[in-house]
């Protein structure tokens, strides 16, 4: 047997040990767990196929080591999860995407969502991602004097970038600080930017709703939507620069970006929200 041979030996019988013994220390907990949460806990070199599958479908957003870039932290999901649910919740996350943000669903088999979820839980010894110390009052503010005539929250405020309701659910802090300084390095799906030129040279920049082999729809910049028959366009460009402006710290410093990111975290789904005040 090869030396990489009897490495990758090691490693699966690890991975089974370390499976079997969470799998039954979450029996052992009060109230035990669900005959679906020990199924998708069953022993066995998952966390290794696992490993693979999360490099090659989620670590451009979620980072090699699952502590998060365009996508939020996963190393912490495991946390007191005493009820033993987490995995039927990661599994069903990675099944149905997250709405409003960059994380589509998924049709992969469940049992190579089962193996992402395995090895994700292997790393749950890292914990929660730091939380912020700014001041949600004045992010608040912050937020409305320049985010909101794009961006909407319960209702109230613009619809030419994505609904932040609920976005501390799917996005990281680190994610948000990233996207607010560095507003192109990621894109929500359904609001690529567009720049469609008319025959007569007029330019109008907007965000794609909607496109197929004979027409482009888009909401513009003044939050109309418009339509429009290729065959009248000159071009039709999607732009790599967001509509969304970057807030360097010219614009924007530190501090304020700290409030405004204290203001952004308290934006969870009730189920999320119930889960941290557990």
């Amino acid at each position: 047997m090869t030396v990489t041979a009897r490495t990758l030996t090691l490693l699966v019988l690890l991975g089974v040990c370390v499976n079997v013994a969470i799998a039954h220390a979450f029996r052992s907990a009060p109230g035990g767990v669900s005959q679906d949460a020990v199924i998708l806990r069953a022993p066995g070199p998952g966390t290794l196929r696992g490993a693979t599958l999360f490099r090659e479908r989620c670590a451009e957003c979620h980072g090699a080591d699952a502590k998060g870039e365009r996508g939020p932290n996963l190393t912490g999901l495991w946390t007191a999860d005493v009820s033993g649910t987490a995995d039927n919740r990661v599994f069903a996350t990675i099944r149905a995407g997250v709405p409003g943000s960059i994380m589509p669903p998924s049709q992969a088999p469940d049992d190579e969502i089962r193996a992402i979820v395995a090895f994700l839980r292997g790393l749950g010894t890292a914990g929660k991602s730091g939380g912020s110390s700014g001041n949600a009052g004045n992010g608040e503010r912050i937020f409305w004097s320049t985010c909101g005539s794009c961006h909407q929250v319960k209702g109230r405020g613009g619809h030419l970038g994505p609904d932040l309701t609920r976005i501390a659910s799917a996005q990281s802090r680190e994610a948000l600080a990233k996207s607010i300084r560095e507003a192109s390095a990621a894109i929500t799906a359904g609001y690529e930017p567009f720049t469609l030129t008319t025959r007569g040279g007029q330019q109008i920049r907007g965000a794609r709703k909607g496109e197929d082999a004979f027409s482009i729809q888009i909401m513009d910049t003044r939050e109309r939507l418009q339509g429009y028959l290729k065959a009248d366009l000159r071009d039709v460009t999607r732009d790599s620069k967001s509509l969304m402006p970057d807030y360097g710290p010219d614009s924007m410093n530190d501090r304020e970006l700290d409030d405004l990111l204290a203001f952004l975290g308290t934006l969870r789904s009730e189920e999320t929200a119930g889960r941290d005040r557990q």
